[in-house]
């Protein structure tokens, strides 16, 4: 596939204007942060706002006006912090008592949505990132998906070393870009694909592969340049907040 094959044209897609956020994770290698709240609720240092805050302002700004925050571990906390804060755009929190997996959350969040014959969006609530929206829902339709996944290029946490073909060491690479894509967490939904979700468990593991083999899972790949981290580690917290030029005191 070229290059061109793989980005969207630029012209108007089906707007998508709803999108399930799943913040139900206990974060427990975001320790101590996590100790009293849930992890999309863990602040970027400096910037005074929750994960989820940032997801909120980017999914308005991309065109959304609804959307249904799934809620597990210490949802009390998420709950609170969105009622008191003035929000761009219409929140439903739905509550899972028994942890249901992350097919089975989205499904039973996908419930709520106010328009179940429309596409919709969805988020991991530990993705910290910044890309358009809108083009995804483009290349989505193109391509009459019924699943599309942001795919990132994380940089590999270790120093890579290049040789030639004689075993010679010719440079050391600080942080390189790993050769592989990954999941990137945030996804475009076709109206039926909630239909064909798991009631409990994991839809990489069932519904994903299976609209892989019928090639109807397309993969978009999040422009070269702009913003994706998923924060998982204190340490990802730190760099967060050095990439966005927010220092830490």
């Amino acid at each position: 596939m070229t290059r061109a094959d793989q980005q969207p044209a630029h012209h108007s897609a089906t707007p998508v204007t709803q999108a399930v956020l799943l913040a139900g994770g206990q974060g427990s290698r975001l320790r101590p942060y996590t100790d009293d709240r849930p992890k999309p609720m863990v602040e970027i240092p400096g910037t005074g706002t929750p994960i989820i805050g940032h997801q909120l302002a980017w999914l308005s700004a991309e065109g959304v006006t609804d959307a249904v925050v799934s809620c597990g571990h210490l949802a009390e906390v998420l709950q609170e912090w969105l009622d008191a804060t003035p929000l761009p755009l219409n929140v439903t929190t739905v509550v899972e008592h028994e942890p249901l997996g992350r097919g089975g959350g989205l499904k039973f969040a996908a419930a709520s949505l106010p328009r179940p014959y429309e596409p919709w969006y969805a988020t991991n609530g530990d993705i910290w990132t910044r890309f358009s929206l809108r083009e995804m829902a483009a290349f989505h339709e193109e391509r009459d998906a019924t699943a599309t996944l942001a795919l990132a290029r994380p940089r590999i946490p270790w120093g890579a070393v290049e040789t030639n073909e004689f075993g010679q060491v010719l440079d050391f690479i600080e942080a390189p870009p790993s050769p592989f894509l990954i999941n990137a967490g945030v996804y475009v939904f076709a109206p039926e694909f909630t239909a064909l979700l798991p009631d409990l468990g994991d839809h990489e593991r069932t519904t994903f592969p299976r609209l892989a083999r019928e090639r109807r899972l397309a993969g978009y790949p999040i422009p070269q340049g702009a913003y994706w981290r998923a924060i998982d580690t204190a340490k990802d917290l730190r760099e967060a907040a050095k990439e966005l030029g927010v220092h830490h005191k």
